[in-house]
């Protein structure tokens, strides 16, 4: 009797009962996740729970535990709102006040799961939000984002258009997030969040993962770990200007608050009548495997569902800018693809300096850009020329471009249509690389235009294109637009970016084939705003290996091998002028899709033959690295200075591959074995070291069980400065 009694407070206190609650519960799950809210028409929708899967019965039972968090779950700017909002909108009569009640709950299946869409109105205007849940099943990712309809008679100005709110329940919640710059991207950031606000956020309004990324992991059991503890990981799919704001409430120090979307700095958007809204997607994931498992949940949705192409493994290439920067000749084109078929490379990539106009010559990066015209003078043959050349060598063809940009006052596009540019009027425009470069505003339907037809014209002059390297070098400066109305010049900053994906949706339908790699700067666009129309990123424009062990251990949190381009470069480095051994350099960048970043013809006799071996191995083991699953063992943030940053597993089990370097080296150091992980317990594996440069490791060539190595580890004699490993594992 005293116990029905308390089950009956409890739901009264909740303001419905069991049945109620069970009549208005929407389940969104995965194989392995459940989202719970709860949708009572005329009610605000609420979010209930997210973490492990639950079935009904399970539930319910959470409203009579007691552990809802029952809290609005896209809550809006009203007259009730201590907390932050989602939503803002000044309405054509001025107000602000926002009350989304829902009215109706609709599902239907979609590739790999389930849509489930609550459709809310306003409780006074006729302004309708739909707010949006994706299911990816056997990814355990759900997408979440909001439809804002405007259905006044006259426009309304959204203020505030947040993706997505998150309220979780934990007093000791850790983030997990990476900051840098340019050449030094993706560094890792771990710490507790505390009372007050967190907020991670960009405002480069072109290229927006230089700095902070939109992607975070929460640590819901204390400080982050790798292998194990509730994780909640967050990844804003959006390209542009964003905001993610943490925490704790103010009133219940165990109620933690998460927002995500589009920042709201200069970013008001009018919405005219009957026009929609789509916030960019939110994807998030569970898991109770810590760190390794949020990265393995993101990496298995981004191969199958956000990558393009995301399940083909990458061309081993060459990239000219190292090699010869702006001075590009045919007969050093013929050099260079020359030395990568040597290698046994499959790809070559012309970069920046191979066009130019009747007025203006691509010598230096101060012209030229924006007129995609051949430079004759370099290229008297042309595109095709090079491109049979690399037919007749077995290699397929690429290029670089650089569309969204051009020269003021060096360019002839720039002659013949100064209003294509981003800009203030009679302000003295910013100019950036080169002195001279600036945006052009795709908010411009014809500037869209333009920028889908450098790519036609690409692939008409050279049908067999195999390849394109997509760039992105400047800020969005003058903030301006000369096609945008006087009362839409705050719509700049999302409006781009809408139209560069209304641009990139256009290039994917008639270029399915087209290998596009998203570079900006290096790694300013790796994001999933961007990444459903390209192939691959480049990850950072710092080739220095001992610097890219940290930058790929950071960009593998969320992205998967096959999209993190890593290329070997000379030595010393460009960037650093550190010089580090071949082996090293080659370790590191077959942990991604391995790359040519420098003159073959520089490689000794015997450099080259440990090239040819390497380049042979890693087309064979490709599948798994690009394709495995990854586990991190050994982080090189801690003091050890050894870091085991990559192992991949095959799916079956069958076959691993794993890297270890030695980034400090003094007397006395000793490095302890190192446990792998992924293995099967069960079965034994054959040890096989490659990329081998003097002493082998002890185990080479031994087969040892799945259990011992994942329990024991596995000894590398990590003895010289810059050692390093890569082995193989098959099971046998």
């Amino acid at each position: 009797m005293k116990r029905t009694l308390l089950i009956l407070i409890a739901m009264l206190t909740l303001g419905m009962t069991g049945t109620k609650a069970a009549e208005n519960d929407v389940l969104v799950s995965t194989d392995n996740t459940t989202m719970l809210l709860f949708a009572k028409k005329g009610e605000p929708l609420k979010f209930v729970y997210y973490g492990a899967r639950i079935n009904e019965q399970q539930a319910s039972d959470i409203w009579l535990a007691g552990d809802a968090s029952n809290r609005n779950a896209y809550p809006t700017f009203n007259d009730w709102c201590p907390n932050e909002s989602a939503i803002r909108v000044r309405h054509a009569n001025g107000q602000i006040m926002l009350n989304l009640l829902v009215q109706d709950v609709e599902r239907k299946a979609v590739t790999g799961g389930e849509l489930v869409t609550v459709k809310t109105k306003d409780k006074v205007q006729p302004l309708f939000v739909d707010i949006c849940y994706r299911s990816y099943n056997n990814a355990d990712v759900i997408e979440t984002w909001t439809e804002v309809t405007n259905r006044e008679k006259k426009d309304v100005v959204l203020e505030q258009y947040a993706s997505a709110y998150l309220p979780l329940r934990s007093a000791n919640v850790w983030l997990s997030h990476q900051h840098g710059q340019w050449g030094n991207e993706c560094q890792m950031y771990e710490e507790p969040l505390t009372a007050g606000m967190k907020v991670i956020s960009n405002r480069d309004g072109g290229r927006n993962t230089h700095t902070d990324h939109p992607e975070v992991m929460f640590s819901l059991d204390g400080q982050p770990r790798e292998t194990m503890g509730r994780t909640i990981g967050a990844a804003l799919c959006w390209s542009g200007n964003y905001s993610m704001r943490m925490a704790f409430d103010p009133y219940d120090q165990s109620l933690f608050h998460f927002l995500a979307g589009v920042d709201e700095t200069a970013a008001a958007y009018h919405l005219g009548a009957n026009q929609t809204l789509r916030t960019p997607e939110l994807a998030l994931t569970y898991t109770d495997e810590g760190k390794g498992g949020v990265s393995r949940n993101m990496h298995r949705w981004a191969r199958q569902y956000k990558l393009h192409n995301g399940m083909a493994v990458r061309d081993v290439l060459l990239n000219s800018w190292e090699g010869v920067y702006l001075d590009i000749t045919e007969e050093k084109m013929h050099k260079l693809m020359d030395g990568v078929k040597q290698l046994g490379g499959e790809l070559f990539v012309m970069d920046d300096g191979w066009f130019a106009s009747d007025k203006y010559n691509r010598d230096k990066d101060n012209a030229a850009l924006g007129d995609w015209n051949v430079d004759r003078r370099k290229l008297p043959n042309g595109l095709q020329h090079l491109n049979d050349y690399a037919k007749q060598h077995g290699l397929k063809f690429g290029i670089w471009i650089e569309p969204e940009m051009s020269n003021w006052k060096a360019s002839e596009l720039y002659d013949k249509h100064p209003d294509w540019f981003l800009q203030n009027t009679g302000v003295e425009p910013v100019q950036q690389r080169g002195g001279t470069q600036a945006r052009l505003d795709l908010c411009n339907p014809k500037v869209q235009d333009f920028v889908v037809g450098v790519v036609d014209r690409l692939m008409t002059d050279c049908p067999e294109l195999a390849y394109i390297k997509w760039d992105d070098n400047a800020i969005t400066a003058n903030y301006g637009s000369t096609y945008l109305g006087s009362d839409r010049q705050s719509q700049i900053y999302t409006g781009y970016h809408l139209a560069l994906r209304k641009v990139l949706e256009r290039i994917r339908a008639k270029y399915p084939d087209l290998v596009i790699q998203d570079c900006a700067s290096g790694g300013g666009r790796v994001n999933y705003g961007l990444l459903p129309y390209f192939d691959e990123f480049w990850t950072s424009d710092n080739t220095d290996a001992l610097q890219r062990v940290y930058i790929q251990w950071g960009t593998s949190q969320f992205f998967p091998a096959n999209a993190m381009a890593a290329h070997v470069s000379a030595a010393p480095n460009h960037q650093t002028q550190r010089t580090i051994p071949l082996k090293f350099r080659f370790d590191v960048a077959e942990a991604g899709r391995l790359g040519i970043e420098m003159r073959p013809s520089d490689f000794t006799t015997k450099q080259l033959a440990f090239a040819q071996q390497a380049v042979e191995d890693y087309k064979r083991l490709r599948p798994v690295i690009q394709l495995g699953d990854l586990y991190r063992l050994l982080s090189p943030y801690e003091q050890g200075g050894v870091a085991a940053s990559h192992m991949y597993v095959s799916a079956d089990k069958g076959k691993a591959v794993f890297y270890a370097y030695k980034l400090k080296h003094f007397v006395g150091h000793t490095v302890p074995p190192i446990r792998l992980q992924g293995l099967d317990p069960n079965r034994s594996y054959r040890i096989k070291e490659l990329n081998k440069v003097g002493n082998s490791i002890t185990a080479d060539g031994k087969l040892i069980s799945g259990k011992v190595l994942m329990e024991a580890g596995l000894a590398l004699a990590l003895d010289n400065e810059y050692a390093s490993r890569m082995v193989e594992l098959t099971a046998e």
